[in-house]
Formats: C-alpha cells, structure tokens, sequence
C-alpha cells in the first residue's frame, strides 16, 4: 500500500489523485448498479465517459510532466542517464493510471453489458 502512495507522489498529486478518486467512482458506480439493478445502461454510459477522461486526462498529465522535464534538461545543459530516466518515469506514471482507469472503466461496462442480458 505503500508503495501505492510513493508512485501517486510521485506522479504528481494534481494527476494523479482525480484518476484515483475516477477508479473507486467507476469501482461504486458498478456495485451500486449490480445491487439496485437499474439503470444500467446509463450507469454504462457515465463509466464509459468517466473511463474515456481518466485515460485522457492520464495522457495530460504525462505531456506535462515530458514537457517539463524537457525544459529542465533545456536549462541544465548536460543530463545524466539516472536523470532522464527517473524523469521519464515520472512522466509515464499519470499515462499508466490512465490507462489503469480505463481498462477498469471498461471492464465495467462489460460486466454491466452482460448482466443486462
């Protein structure tokens, strides 16, 4: 768990906490859907939307991240192998939750698809 907590810091808290507080709305909104049992296709359609701008907003953060560390090696002049890859996985972490939220996001809707049936 704690580790949980370093990589959140480390990906920087303005990312990464909303992609976190996306994936337990998402992780909810499927269980409350699965006991109340109604309204699951627009319960589907809000995760399928929440999903799609956790991913997005993952790829956000990420951009930032590279542009910025960019510009610290643009003002450094010379930059070390450890360097640039610490600040490349920095960068990537926010992409990796996206990405995380995502495919949560999508499961979901899968799992809602096929008890609708």
């Amino acid at each position: 768990m704690s580790q949980l907590f370093d990589r959140i810091n480390e990906g920087g808290p303005v990312f990464m906490v909303p992609l976190v507080l996306i994936i337990f709305f998402i992780i909810g909104l499927l269980i409350y859907t699965m006991v109340l049992k109604k309204n699951k296709e627009r319960t589907s359609r809000l995760i399928g939307h929440l999903s799609l701008f956790g991913m997005v907003w993952g790829f956000l953060g990420s951009s930032i991240g590279l542009i910025s560390a960019f510009d610290s090696i643009d003002a450094s002049g010379a930059v070390s192998q450890p360097m640039m890859a610490g600040g490349l996985k920095v960068a990537l972490l926010t992409t990796v939750f996206g990405l995380v939220t995502f495919l949560i996001g999508r499961f979901s809707m899968i799992i809602l698809d096929l008890k609708s049936e």
